[in-house]
């Protein structure tokens, strides 16, 4: 069986000097159906794991960032029904402060939250660790060059 590669994006904005944090609610019949989460998705093949990110962020809101980031985490868990450890990369996408998803037919809804207000909101354990990291590196001014991804 060939591995899985997923991707994971966290689209923030920096409203009054505090970032919030996109999220989504999924469709009925969808993977995930009812709960809300970030941006997620699968990498195409020949697609680097930044690529597919930056793809997944446009299909499923319609926008693009203003800067797009690696945050120095990953998204890890034990996947049963594949019998796999899945490590997978995490994004953070900075956008407009007045820009607005245009919802695919994979979500219902969205809201943008604080990083505090997102733990009431996502049922993953290390989505809720990775969206804290982001404010954290976001709010203390501490996002390397490193991390940055070209997308001009």
């Amino acid at each position: 069986m060939q591995k899985k590669k997923v991707i994971d994006v966290y689209p923030y904005r920096v409203k009054n000097s505090e970032p919030e944090f996109l999220l989504f609610q999924r469709a009925k019949g969808k993977i995930y159906q009812g709960q809300w989460r970030m941006i997620g998705g699968k990498v195409k093949e020949n697609e680097a794991y930044w690529q597919a990110g930056l793809r997944e962020l446009k299909e499923e809101t319609g926008l693009e960032p203003k800067k797009f980031w690696t945050l120095p985490g990953i998204n890890s868990f034990y996947e049963h029904k594949t019998d796999q450890v899945l490590l997978i990369p995490a994004f953070a996408a900075e956008l407009e402060e007045n820009q607005s998803p245009v919802l695919d037919d994979e979500h219902t809804s969205y809201q943008w939250l604080t990083a505090e207000k997102t733990k009431s909101f996502i049922p993953w354990p290390e989505q809720i660790r990775l969206i804290q990291l982001a404010h954290n590196i976001i709010t203390s001014n501490q996002i390397l060059d490193d991390w940055l991804v070209s997308i001009s």
